[in-house]
């Protein structure tokens, strides 16, 4: 691994919060588990992430990435799930308290605090 990748986690801000679904679910219909999860940063609002890893890059096997979302208004409420499903009429995502038949359940993790290894601009 190169030098300048070593032990770093490489931030990839997504739009919205349907990317980071559409990412998890993915990752789950893997078969493969994921979560999100959910801090407020002092600088920017509530930061949903999810950590996953880019494999076979060149010579960077295992590279860690942080896929995130900033949530500026900054409501961090009590729905931990994020639901995903896909039907003929379309993409469905939503936070919600509970799982339901037929969506995809991703959890979200509340964390106390931002965790050290996260990048600075979080």
């Amino acid at each position: 691994m190169s030098a300048e990748f070593d032990k770093k986690l490489i931030p990839v801000r997504v739009k919205g919060l349907s990317d980071l679904a559409r990412i998890a679910a993915n990752i789950i219909a893997l078969g493969q588990p994921a979560y999100i999860i959910r801090f407020k940063s002092s600088k920017k609002g509530v930061v949903y992430g999810l950590i996953a890893v880019l494999r076979d890059y060149y010579n960077l096997y295992g590279l860690p990435m942080l896929y995130y979302f900033i949530d500026e208004e900054g409501k961090q409420d009590d729905k931990h799930y994020l639901l995903v499903k896909v039907d003929d009429s379309g993409e469905h995502v939503e936070l919600s308290r509970s799982t339901r038949p037929g969506w995809v359940p991703v959890p979200i993790i509340d964390l106390e605090e931002k965790p050290k290894f996260m990048p600075e601009e979080l």
